[in-house]
């Protein structure tokens, strides 16, 4: 490659980058979920559009997307809350394993019924299309105030499904017999097993370092977070595990340590996140070809029937029958199995295998993918209007934590949103531990050292001096006001208060 090449590929990547960036403020001004116009994007550019861009390697496609999919799940990560998504690890699970198996199987049966594919094109069919998708749900879900046991049901399903579901969509898609089913239920509980503990360690040993080591620069914590858990999804792979449920667990794992840096952090990799998302999903537009869509158009529309009134329902209320959850959570679920950039990826897999058929598997999956992402994302939120279904919460604080290590203490910068129960509290009445203090607030732009009466607005940002050993006191008690007010502790809200 020349440089003048170089050159080029550099301002085409960035117009790029440019115009996707244009289209997510135009997603969220129109409520169009991001993944169509990125799509639209790449169908543009490809054979079909203005670019006359002739892109079909499947493989390399297969790929990127996977490596995307590795950044996607990891700020998924970082963001999940661990007190939300705790109670709902039995359910995921429950949907994760056994929601899959009843959708792989009532998608398959509608589609080998209704649109006449042989068995093993429906079993694929089945199997591509269970996955929910991480990218999807986070965005989608983060943009819809419900109930935490709702969110954190369904953002640990995206999660954890990806595993079980390419592991069967690899089975499907290999020549020769498909194994028996307990082969690959073995397999499938082998895997999450050995996924899930290194997710686990490497979190936990890469959270350790980052709290006990000040490196020499705040620029190096996000890098440091996002290469831990690029490295717990190659663990993961390389032990025969499943290395997205190791990368996923290993985020969330460091997203609830308290690691210096922190939103920095989290704005990094929501930065990142963003740009595998856009990467993904116009690759994706690049290898369809629209021309060859029209005959499958109507295949596509019948199994996604299947899959969005039948199967994801049935499949909810089979896993969730032993967690006696309200109708109305079960239907919000149920429209709430939102398909993305994954489901396309996954059919790449019988392309690169050489399938029969799998360039038919491909066209009916991306269109399946397209209207009914057209359709459940946008109704997302009317429905939960209809079903009574809204979160109540204040926000919560966002707390940089700086480490000074030579004085042996942090420096907390708290920034007092709006929705939190800290506005209208004294800075005397936050009752922070020995060892703590509130030494500067900043309020539009204007900086000055609080008396222990001065009154707290939405809006402040904070500078909260900690000594190393009360450190993690003084953020859970800050925690603790933000949630409950001035009587926080006294009325039962969690969170230490002063000796």
């Amino acid at each position: 490659m020349t440089v003048h090449h170089l050159n080029q590929l550099l301002l085409v990547s960035a117009l790029v980058l440019l115009i996707a960036v244009a289209a997510v403020r135009i997603s969220s001004r129109s409520g169009l979920p991001s993944l169509l116009l990125y799509l639209g994007i790449g169908i543009a550019m490809g054979q079909d559009g203005i670019g006359d861009v002739s892109f079909s390697d499947a493989e390399l496609t297969q790929v990127i997307g996977y490596a995307a999919l590795v950044v996607i799940l990891a700020e998924g990560g970082l963001g999940t809350k661990w007190k939300e998504i705790r109670p709902a690890l039995p359910a995921a699970a429950a949907l994760s394993l056994a929601g899959v198996a009843v959708s792989v199987g009532v998608t398959a049966a509608g589609a080998h019924y209704l649109v006449g594919l042989e068995w093993r094109q429906a079993l694929i069919i089945g199997a591509v299309v269970s996955s929910t998708d991480a990218a999807a749900v986070f965005s989608v879900l983060r943009k819809v105030p419900l109930p935490t046991r709702i969110t954190g049901v369904l953002e640990a399903e995206s999660g954890f499904n990806d595993a079980p579901v390419v592991i069967l969509v690899v089975a499907f898609s290999t020549a020769g017999p498909v194994e028996h089913w307990y082969v690959l239920i073995g397999e499938i509980a082998l895997e999450l097993a050995i996924g899930a503990a290194i997710g686990l360690a490497v979190g936990w040993l890469g959270s350790y370092g980052l709290r006990h080591v000040a490196l020499p620069a705040s620029g190096l914590y996000p890098i440091a977070v996002m290469a831990i858990a690029t490295a717990a999804y190659a663990a993961g792979a390389m032990a025969h595990g499943s290395g997205f449920l190791a990368v996923y667990l290993a985020a969330m794992v460091m997203g609830n340590a308290k690691l210096p840096h922190w939103p920095a952090t989290r704005g990094f990799a929501e930065g990142l996140g963003w740009i595998a998302q856009i990467g993904m999903f116009v690759l994706l537009g690049l290898l369809v070809t629209p021309h060859e869509l029209a005959d499958d158009i109507v295949p596509a529309l019948l199994i996604g029937l299947v899959l969005t009134l039948v199967s994801r329902p049935l499949g909810v209320i089979v896993s969730l029958a032993p967690f006696r959850m309200p109708w109305r959570e079960q239907a919000l679920m149920s429209w709430a199995g939102l398909r993305g950039a994954v489901p396309i990826i996954l059919a790449t897999i019988p392309m690169v295998t050489g399938i029969a058929g799998s360039r038919r598997i491909f066209n009916i999956v991306f269109v399946l993918v397209v209207v009914y992402t057209l359709i459940q994302g946008p109704t997302l939120p009317w429905l939960a209007r209809k079903l009574r279904l809204g979160a109540s919460e204040p926000a919560d604080l966002g707390i940089e934590s700086a480490p000074l290590e030579r004085l042996r203490g942090h420096l907390l910068s708290v920034s007092v949103p709006k929705g939190s129960l800290m506005h209208g509290v004294e800075v005397g009445e936050l009752r922070l531990p020995k060892g703590a203090a509130v030494t500067l607030v900043v309020r539009e732009g204007t900086s000055f050292v609080p008396a222990p009466t001065t009154v707290l607005r939405h809006g402040d940002e904070l500078l909260v001096v900690a000594t190393d050993p009360v450190r993690d006191a003084a953020e859970a008690r800050l925690r603790a006001i933000a949630h409950g007010g001035k009587l926080a502790g006294w009325l039962g809200t969690g969170g230490e208060t002063a000796r």
